[in-house]
């Protein structure tokens, strides 16, 4: 075992599969010398050059469609956004032409991209620039969605979406890029839609992903401190999705709560508790709690941001008041 960044997790395995197959290459505003934003594609682009690790012109509509074209070619590109706020621009090419062409065409294409989408707040990055927008692209048929929350995760998702002939959207937490943990010597492949169960409980089911799944661990040892056993569920995959193993520990705990970082309205954890409240109505004790961002765009302000975005205290509060 040894210890690395969520970042160097998600670098080591782009590494590993650009040895593998030449293949797949590398674009995105700054992802060559420079490394990318975060530092995510540092060496890369001298180890593979400027052929298979390209830098772009500022414009997201190019990056996701000169995307889909190289994917529907041949090619397995590894696209990068700066930050998942600027998908506005790249949408029509994502949801109008890579989620729809394998279904158009009767199944006689792949379209094997993955799209890195940076994003969440907690690092003063201001409202433009700190979105959690993954209900816009879970609502999509055709895509397929993930995000890790720790840097084994990062890499054995990373690997399985390569590998994968549809078009995945890869989202990765900011505030965890320099987080460390860790991995072993060989990391395998995690297979789309499997759950992790982070901590094991009796008394509630916490389901979560990225960022929050370490709030929900904070939260966790807090409430057993006042008796209340709490099971954290690191979905990792949001689809697909591990219903099975959401249902079986609500099905042992008889409560859930769902946490999500992005603004609770109109969310993806809205259909995550819509899902467990249909699925498992007859085990359930309480009403599904949701704990999510203050329906305000993600101030730049450290002090107002900490009070928009969820916090381990926000879901100590959720889980006492079903209690």
């Amino acid at each position: 075992m040894r210890k690395i960044t969520y970042g160097e997790g998600i670098r080591e395995a782009l590494r590993e599969k650009m040895l593998e197959n030449k293949n797949v290459v590398l674009l995105g505003e700054d992802v060559g010398p420079y490394g990318g934003t975060f530092g995510v594609t540092k060496g890369l682009w001298e180890q593979f050059g400027e052929e298979r690790v390209r830098d772009t012109p500022i414009s997201e509509g190019v990056i996701v469609g000169a995307s889909v074209g190289a994917a529907a070619t041949g090619l397995k590109p590894v696209a990068e956004l700066m930050f998942i706020d600027f998908l506005t621009f790249g949408m029509d090419g994502l949801v109008n032409q890579a989620a729809k062409m394998r279904y158009m065409f009767g199944g006689k294409i792949s379209v094997p991209l993955v799209l890195r989408l940076p994003a969440g707040g907690g690092i003063s990055a201001g409202a433009q620039h700190s979105g959690s927008l993954e209900a816009w692209v879970t609502h999509v048929p055709g895509l397929k969605v993930v995000y890790p929350s720790n840097a084994q995760d990062a890499w054995g998702l990373m690997l399985t979406a390569i590998d994968d002939d549809n078009p995945v959207v890869y989202i990765e937490s900011k505030v965890l890029y320099s987080q460390k943990s860790e991995v072993p010597d060989k990391v395998d492949p995690i297979p789309f839609g499997s759950a992790r169960i982070a901590r094991e409980g009796a008394d509630v089911s916490i389901i979560t992903y990225g960022k929050q799944v370490h709030d929900a661990l904070k939260a966790a040892a807090a409430l057993a401190k006042d008796g209340i056993e709490a099971e954290v569920i690191d979905l990792r995959s949001l689809y697909p999705l591990d219903k099975a193993t959401i249902f079986g520990s609500v099905a042992k705990t008889h409560r859930a709560l769902v946490v999500t970082e992005e603004v609770k309205r109109g969310g993806y954890g809205g259909e995550l508790s819509a899902l467990i409240s249909e699925q498992c109505f007859d085990e359930l004790d309480a009403p599904v709690v949701r704990i999510g961002a203050l329906d305000t765009p993600v101030p730049y302000s450290q002090v107002l941001e900490s009070l928009v975005l969820p916090s381990a205290e926000d879901i100590v509060k959720g889980v006492k008041e079903m209690f």
